[in-house]
């Protein structure tokens, strides 16, 4: 039963791995101001920027089978497997024609790093993970939000709170094996900048 898709995901793992892909985690809490920081290294340094949200949400608007699935999960509050995204995420990689991946807000936990090494056969080169004090995440997304205040300080501490209990064992378990790269997110753009600079260029010509 399923022996063809089964057949076809495992091609696509193969072909993926065969490729030795560079793949960096990016990891920050809500206002760290990732997105920003990804779009430079895009830019300067020709990987392809992946967000989880992004493709599973464009998943959904194009009305497959497998998007009204998800739909219907989110619908039940129910948390989407961690296959699903990283389907996703591998077809987007094997689309995209490139070998250099920033892969955004993934892995969110344990479960989904585990699922996706196991099921990829990929592990990543490292993860740069941008540190933001919760109040300086705050005061940015403040600024950007309008409405009522209360409830968006309420909504921002408690996605804070999430990123927290859920991404920080993924961040342990990476920095045991050396594979962290912290950068302090609290300054100005530009200097956030020049201190991803600085990781990205040594590691390109090799991952780890």
């Amino acid at each position: 039963m399923g022996t063809t898709a089964d057949a076809a995901n495992k091609d696509a793992n193969g072909s993926l791995a065969e490729k030795k892909p560079t793949v960096v985690f990016v990891l920050g809490g809500p206002g760290s101001g990732k997105g920003t920081q990804c779009a430079n290294i895009v830019e300067h340094f020709g990987f392809t920027h992946l967000s989880a949200g992004d493709l599973l949400r464009a998943e959904i608007k194009s009305g497959s089978e497998n998007g009204n699935m998800i739909q219907n999960m989110i619908n039940e509050g129910q948390i989407v497997p961690s296959e699903v995204t990283i389907k996703l995420l591998q077809r987007a990689m094997l689309e995209s024609g490139n070998d250099k991946f920033l892969i955004d807000g993934f892995p969110r936990n344990e479960e989904n790093r585990a699922a996706f090494e196991a099921v990829t056969g990929i592990v990543p080169a490292f993860v740069l993970f941008f540190d933001c004090p919760e109040a300086e995440m705050e005061k940015r997304l403040l600024s950007r939000n309008q409405g009522r205040v209360d409830d968006n300080i309420e909504t921002i501490r408690k996605r804070f709170k999430v990123f927290l209990e859920s991404s920080l064992p993924v961040i342990e378990h990476y920095n045991s094996r050396g594979k962290v790269r912290k950068v302090d997110a609290a300054r100005p753009i530009e200097e956030v900048y020049e201190s991803v600079k600085v990781i990205f260029s040594p590691k390109i010509e090799k991952a780890d």
